[in-house]
């Protein structure tokens, strides 16, 4: 199997899958944006990587890169309607001709640090997440798209935010395996059922359920790089429609490792509610269900389009 890979040109390449099943980038060198534009910040000011900079530097939402991410996902397929899907899609991303309105549900259950065993703070490291990929292409090679995505951390929605994710604040929870036995918890194997719910402002977005069968080689969902689009509006009356930052980028995943990974059967429901477009995506078919561990780290982006896009 092989997974897709940015090359210098823009374009998507294959390399060989990491884990079985997941879309790993070679993660670029640090001196891949020197064409971009920079700017030094001014003598003297506040200290941080994002919001609030403050005198010591330690009150910023989210610290610089690496960050750390593990977490056990349970997952399901589906399909939606090509025009549902196309209407999803960024300018810039096509629908994939082999696959229009493919795509995955997954909830995570993450534990995140940064270089200093952040883990060893529970109440800022862990963090639950929903999230949505369709199959797309860029530039005519294969490409998964995330339309929404969900957390229930701040630092979590930030880091999103930066990548490009869509991120928006709900409530995810799954169904828990133990390494005991107990009529309270489903077994890692054949037989075991698991459950997963989204929701957001009270309402119920997304419910599933998984079934599991037999092992298998990786986690399907991640076969194909992940595509984002990071936009930061303006606020400057005139300029609402101009934004500041209009780019697709790339993630890149890197040394990830996928575990104990099972396939079975699914069932999966996007529910409406105000404010919210995840039930545009009618189902109208469902496929496979899976459960499984996963690990990578993030300390590089990929831009794609805009001015900062790597040459």
């Amino acid at each position: 199997m092989t997974t897709e890979n940015t090359d210098r040109s823009g374009s998507i390449g294959r390399r060989s899958l990491i884990g079985g099943g997941i879309a790993a980038t070679v993660a670029a060198s640090s001196t891949s944006f020197a064409s971009a534009a920079t700017a030094d910040l001014p003598p003297g000011e506040l200290k941080g990587y994002s919001l609030p900079l403050s005198a010591r530097g330690t009150a910023n939402i989210v610290g610089a890169p690496p960050w750390h991410y593990v977490g056990d996902l349970i997952g399901a397929e589906f399909w939606t309607s090509s025009d549902a899907a196309q209407a999803a899609l960024p300018a810039g991303l096509t629908l994939d001709p082999a696959s229009a309105g493919h795509g995955y549900a997954l909830f995570i259950d993450w534990q995140f640090s940064g270089e200093h065993q952040e883990y060893l703070d529970p109440d800022r490291s862990l963090y639950s997440e929903f999230l949505v990929l369709l199959d797309a292409q860029f530039k005519g090679a294969p490409v998964a798209w995330c339309p929404y995505i969900y957390v229930d951390n701040d630092a979590a929605l930030a880091r999103g935010w930066f990548q490009g994710f869509p991120k928006k604040l709900g409530t995810i929870k799954q169904t828990r395996a133990f390494p005991v036995a107990s009529n309270a918890a489903p077994t890692v194997g054949p037989g075991g059922t698991f459950a997963a719910a989204l929701s957001s402002a009270g309402r119920r977005l997304a419910e599933a359920r998984v079934t599991l069968d037999k092992p298998i080689a990786g986690i399907p969902a991640l076969g194909r790089p992940i595509v984002n689009l990071r936009h930061f509006p303006r606020l400057t009356a005139g300029n609402f429609s101009n934004p500041a930052v209009h780019e697709l980028t790339q993630s890149i995943l890197e040394n990830p490792v996928v575990a104990n990974t099972w396939g079975g059967t699914s069932d999966l429901s996007f529910l409406p509610a105000p404010g919210e477009e995840l039930a545009d995506l009618k189902i109208i078919r469902k496929g496979i269900g899976f459960r499984g561990s996963l690990s990578y780290s993030v300390r590089d982006l990929k831009i794609l389009t805009g001015p900062d896009a790597t040459s």
